[in-house]
């Protein structure tokens, strides 16, 4: 198994936490030189914040860990393809990789909707979308069936 497969096993375990807690299932791990060093899932719901995005969480603790704002050096694994707000954060926090699974034709911002890659900033990470896709894809779909079997019965 490649390192970045084994990396996204890490964010889909994330992604089961979230959806245990009634959140929609979207996890994310940080990795510097090999090393988790800060692991996230959403949490908009229970912590009423619109930006509970598990790759926000997870950029706020890799920085705490590391002890400074800029992520150079590091990659995000995530099960979903970051929104806009979160593309935007991971920019400007200077990680070198993104690497996510299921690819968000609604929201996604490193190619399915729009691409904040091609604009003109001083330091933009190399992505990497489609990383155990079918595996991401099937977290969400299996959540949302189940939150509209709620709302039909």
């Amino acid at each position: 198994m490649c390192m970045d497969e084994m990396w996204m096993r890490k964010a889909l375990e994330e992604a089961e936490k979230a959806a245990g807690q009634g959140e929609i299932p979207v996890g994310a791990v940080i990795v510097r030189n090999g090393e988790a060093i800060a692991y996230a899932h959403n949490e908009r719901e229970q912590a009423s914040r619109p930006t509970g995005h598990a790759e926000i969480i997870a950029l706020e603790r890799a920085a705490a860990r590391l002890g400074e704002w800029k992520l150079d050096g590091c990659t995000i694994y995530v099960t979903l393809e970051p929104c806009v707000m979160c593309a935007g954060a991971i920019i400007q926090a200077r990680l070198d990789r993104v690497v996510f699974g299921a690819y968000d034709d609604k929201a996604g911002c490193f190619g399915s909707l729009a691409d904040l890659t091609v604009l003109p900033f001083d330091k933009k990470p190399d992505i990497f979308g489609g990383v155990l896709e079918e595996e991401c894809e099937k977290i969400l779909n299996d959540f949302f069936a189940r939150m509209r079997a709620k709302t039909d019965s």
